[in-house]
C-alpha cells in the first residue's frame, strides 16, 4: 500500500515513525508547507517525492491513501478532496473545527464508500483499551472521568516548541480526544455543559475552559483544559468506577494507588498512533469501516458544536 502523508510537522513524523513498522507499506510522497524543511525530513525516512501542495500528490499514481496531518482548518476539505481524487483517507483530530464541515466530510465518505477515519487516538493507546475491554467483559463501570488537558502554549508553538502557522483550540481539538472517549468508555452522552475563561489578547482563543459531561449510564465527566499550565503537560485520565480505580497517561496505565498495570498484551505495539494506523491499513485491506471512521466518531462533533453555542461562539 503507498501511502502519502501531509504534513511534516510533529505529527506528521509520528505516523512517518508508525508506517515504518507496518509490513507492506511505503509512504511515496510527503507534503510540506516550505520545501526545504519537508525535503529533510523526507530524506530522513526514504520518501522519494516531496510536494508543497497536496493536490500535486493526489495526481500521482503511487497514492492508494493519504494520512492529513496538516492544519485544523483545513482538515475537512483536504479529506474531500482526497476522497474526490478517489483516495482513502485519514485525518489527524480533528476531523473539523465546525460541524457543518464535519458533516460534510461524513457525507462524502458514505458517497464515496472509501474509508475515511479520524485519528481519535484515544481509542487506539492500550491504556484505555486495557480499560475498554474490562467495560466489554462487564467488569468495571465507569461511574466518574476526571481528565486534565494541561499545554502551556502563551505563545504559537507546536508540540516541539516550534512556531505553528496556525491556531491551536482546546474545545475542537483538545477536548475532543475527551468526548469521544467518554462516549466510547460510558456509553452515549446525554449531557454537556461548557465555560471558558477570557481569551487570548493575541492568538484570540480561549486559554482556559471547563466541561462536564453525563452518560446515559449516569456516569460523569469532569474535564479541565489549560494552556497557561506551567507545569506537567500532557492529559491524564482518572477512571474511576465500580471495582477500581485507573490512571492512563496516554499509553501507560495505573491504578489508584500508582501501581503500573502491564498493558503489553492489549495489542501489537505500546504505541497508539503506531496503532492507529495499522487499523487505517487494515480497513483499507479489508474493505471495512475502521474504528474511528468520521461517522463513528461524528456524535463527537455535534456534542462540541452544541458546547460552542453554549460559551456564545458560532
Amino acid at each position: 500500500m503507498k501511502i502519502c502523508v501531509a504534513g511534516a510537522g510533529a505529527f506528521g513524523v509520528k505516523h512517518l515513525e508508525a508506517l515504518a513498522k507496518i509490513d507492506g507499506v511505503s509512504v511515496t510522497s510527503l507534503v510540506g508547507r516550505q520545501r526545504e524543511p519537508t525535503e529533510d525530513v523526507a530524506r530522513k525516512f526514504g520518501v522519494p517525492h516531496v510536494a508543497t501542495d497536496l493536490a500535486e500528490s493526489l495526481a500521482r499514481s503511487d497514492v492508494d491513501a493519504v494520512i492529513l496531518a496538516t492544519p485544523t482548518q483545513m482538515h475537512a476539505a483536504q479529506a474531500i478532496a482526497c476522497m474526490d481524487a478517489g483516495r482513502h483517507v485519514q485525518v489527524e483530530i480533528p476531523l473539523a473545527d465546525r460541524l457543518a464541515d464535519a458533516e460534510a466530510v461524513v457525507a462524502k465518505q458514505h458517497s464515496t464508500g472509501l474509508v475515511a477515519m479520524v485519528g481519535h487516538t484515544r481509542r487506539f493507546n492500550p491504556s484505555h483499551q486495557w480499560v475498554h475491554r474490562r467495560v466489554e467483559r462487564g467488569e468495571f463501570r465507569v461511574q466518574q472521568m476526571d481528565v486534565q488537558t494541561f499545554f502551556f502554549r502563551r505563545k504559537n508553538m507546536n508540540a516541539l516548541g516550534q512556531p505553528r502557522s496556525w491556531t491551536d483550540h482546546l474545545l475542537w481539538h483538545h477536548a475532543a480526544h475527551t468526548v469521544d472517549l467518554f462516549a466510547w468508555q460510558a456509553g452515549e452522552i446525554v449531557d454537556a455543559h461548557a465555560m471558558q475563561g477570557p481569551p487570548h489578547p493575541e492568538l484570540g482563543i480561549a486559554m482556559d475552559m471547563s466541561i462536564q459531561l453525563k452518560s446515559g449510564s449516569g456516569a460523569l465527566c469532569t474535564l479541565s483544559l489549560s494552556f497557561n499550565n506551567d507545569g506537567p503537560l500532557g492529559t491524564f485520565f482518572r477512571y474511576i468506577g465500580d471495582t477500581g480505580t485507573y490512571v492512563a497517561r496516554y499509553d501507560d496505565l495505573v491504578d489508584g494507588k500508582e501501581q503500573k498495570i502491564d498493558v503489553s498484551n492489549v495489542d501489537v505495539s505500546l504505541n497508539g498512533i503506531e496503532l492507529q494506523d495499522r487499523e487505517f491499513v487494515a480497513a483499507i485491506r479489508e474493505r471495512r469501516e475502521p474504528r474511528a471512521s468520521a461517522a463513528d466518531v461524528l456524535p463527537c462533533y455535534r456534542w462540541l458544536d452544541r458546547m460552542e453555542r453554549q460559551m456564545g461562539g458560532a
